[in-house]
């Protein structure tokens, strides 16, 4: 088996697991390129010759993670997630075991789905049209202020900075958002407007029920609630019906669509998949990008499709770093 790990080092707290994980996945006979990214680093060099290799292992957080995957959707290497960052929600979208050793054993196993990837549009300062890959979401207004806000802390505090930066800003502003999902117009009010391919929050918690990472749909979200305080009752609700599927999510609508054109009445913050940009935009595009990437899954996950068939990459004899 030929490996490539792309790893972010600086992604966060559980990034030296990649090591263990790294031992527990290579056999004898194996090769293995570990590649470290550096500060400057691009995406699409980092995973240039993704062909060369029977699996491509993606190690940070989010932000990592949605970069590489957008730049390896041209490729079809088999592509395994590892969670190496702060939140990790997409990893946790996926619903894998973040056990180092189980997850290499899965790699070598070889079941794999399908996962759509978002697109993002949007017109930088200086004039340029700019576009970007996404795994969770992508939005604009309050959820990418608290992502602005929290971005000095997130290195020592982990998750609690965003919870800080919430408190913080316990009264964002109304934004009038008009919205065209596949050629119909919506015209809301909120704090904050957000295009989803995966509605997963921390806690196992979905924003809306039924959204998945292979039905070819984007989730246009709107979050209506005047306050911050008013999201407090969808977030309790949450903890009793994680799924909304029975209790619903007040002050928070939905629309499903192929792609979107999602415009507010004032330049306001913009994140994607929680980095945030260093510039507010006034409107921007999403699309998504069906089947674009094909990631391991174990047993686990809600995505796996039991096919009876051999391992992938079967191996018995154990060595982290083969000589011959």
């Amino acid at each position: 088996m030929r490996t490539l790990i792309v790893h972010n080092g600086a992604s966060g707290f559980g990034s030296d697991a990649v090591y263990l994980f790294e031992r527990s996945l290579l056999h004898t006979g194996d090769r293995c390129e570990f590649r470290s990214l550096a500060a400057d680093w691009d995406a699409d060099e980092a995973v240039a010759d993704a062909d060369d290799f029977d699996l491509v292992v993606v190690s940070g957080g989010d932000g990592t993670v949605a970069s590489l995957l957008y730049a390896l959707r041209r490729h079809r290497a088999i592509v395994c997630v590892f969670p190496s960052g702060t939140a990790n929600l997409f990893f946790a979208s996926l619903g894998n075991s973040p056990e180092p050793a189980a997850l290499a054993r899965a790699c070598r196993i070889g079941r794999t789905m399908e996962c759509d990837l978002g697109e993002v549009g949007w017109m930088g300062p200086e004039g340029r049209e700019h576009r970007a890959g996404f795994t969770l979401m992508s939005g604009t207004g309050f959820d990418a202020e608290l992502m602005r806000a929290a971005v000095p802390n997130k290195k020592a505090m982990g998750q609690a900075a965003y919870l800080m930066a919430a408190v913080g800003n316990p009264n964002p502003p109304l934004v009038t958002f008009t919205v065209e999902a596949d050629g119909e117009t919506f015209v809301r009010e909120g704090i904050a407007c957000i295009a989803a391919n995966s509605a997963m929050l921390q806690g196992d918690l979905e924003i809306v029920p039924d959204s998945r990472l292979d039905d070819g749909l984007l989730d246009i979200i709107v979050l209506e609630s005047p306050d911050a305080v008013g999201l407090l009752k969808p977030l309790f609700l949450g903890l009793i019906d994680r799924h909304g599927a029975n209790l619903g999510r007040p002050s928070i609508e939905r629309f499903r669509a192929r792609e979107a054109t999602i415009s507010s009445s004032r330049p306001i913050p913009m994140q994607i998949d929680g980095d945030p940009l260093d510039h507010e935009v006034s409107s921007f595009t999403a699309r998504i990008l069906p089947e674009r990437c094909r990631l391991v899954v174990d047993a686990l996950s809600p995505y796996a499709v039991e096919s009876g068939e051999a391992p992938l990459f079967p191996g018995t004899e154990v060595k982290a770093f083969p000589t011959d």
